[in-house]
């Protein structure tokens, strides 16, 4: 598997002029002449694809999908994928944007069960006729939208792609291709894929996402009791002491590299009570926060 492919490589490869502001972007399939998917990979943005036309081989780390028309694929961050076209003449939309285009509505608890943000969910949907319907005039209007001057015109696609994760929520998910449990070292690999992606934390405001074993479990679409046993076999550390030895070398990094109050720092790391976040800082490396720093600061 290659390096994470970005938003600018994505427009360079088919030829298209990379949009500077990397908010939002979205197309007919056949103009890319079917070619979508190529290598197995992650990429750096979000994606929906609507197939109405054309047939594939969809293939994920823990199951393969072959894709028929009247399809819809959701392709986020953590997960890599390649597809290969069996009958060739792909038609559809999709649309792709990065991280920074999601906002808190998109992030709301809803919809943050979606195909498109549960990692280890139902990546691919069959509408029914209604559904295809709805959907494809959303797609419409997002293309018109998009070529438009109109200022507020990304709160508007915002709005258009709220429309299509919700009408996606009430898909029945295929029993076709279930939830098929991924291998011990695929799942290890995906959990760890989905802890490194919360770092580094880009501001004091931001905070993590997934804090426990029970949310990085429920992504993933297991047990949590079953992600322990699979983690210490595979790594020897559980899902909990893995989370605490990222959380401790990004609470050591941003005491040494930033500015920011030793409490901005404990609420980053899931910690809205500050001393609770002394607290495991001394457990975890026998030392206060505030000494730590203060003693690198003298041994500079």
């Amino acid at each position: 598997m290659g390096a994470r492919e970005t938003t600018k490589e994505f427009y360079q490869r088919y030829g298209q002029g990379y949009a500077e502001t990397g908010q939002f972007y979205v197309s007919k399939i056949e103009e890319y002449d079917g070619k979508l998917f190529i290598n197995f990979n992650r990429r750096d943005f979000y994606k929906i694809t609507l197939l109405i036309a054309g047939e594939g081989t969809l293939t994920y780390p823990n199951k393969v999908i072959a894709i028929k028309p009247n399809v819809m694929v959701f392709s986020n961050p953590m997960i890599p994928y390649s597809y290969e076209s069996v009958s060739g003449g792909e038609k559809g939309y999709f649309c792709l944007f990065p991280e920074e285009f999601i906002n808190d509505q998109l992030k709301i608890e809803s919809l943050s069960q979606s195909p498109l943000f549960k990692v280890g969910g139902n990546p691919v949907l069959f509408p029914d006729e209604t559904s295809m319907a709805i959907i494809r005039n959303v797609f419409e209007l997002m293309l018109a939208e998009n070529a438009s001057s109109y200022v507020n015109k990304y709160d508007l696609l915002r709005s258009f792609l709220q429309i299509i994760i919700h009408e996606s929520l009430k898909i029945d998910p295929p029993l076709n291709y279930g939830k098929a449990t991924a291998p011990a070292e695929r799942l290890t690999a995906l959990f760890l894929e989905l802890l490194e992606r919360q770092f580094p934390i880009p501001s004091p405001s931001h905070s993590l996402r997934l804090k426990n074993a029970k949310e990085f479990a429920d992504q993933l679409s297991v047990h949590s009791n079953h992600l322990n046993r699979v983690l210490k076999r595979t790594t020897g550390f559980t899902t909990s002491e893995h989370l605490s030895q990222r959380m401790i070398k990004e609470a050591k990094t941003l005491l040494l590299k930033s500015d920011w109050d030793i409490a901005q720092i404990g609420y980053c790391l899931g910690y809205d009570h500050a001393p609770n976040f002394y607290s495991f800082f001394k457990k975890q490396t026998g030392s206060t926060a505030s000494h730590f720093r203060k003693q690198d600061v003298a041994n500079s």
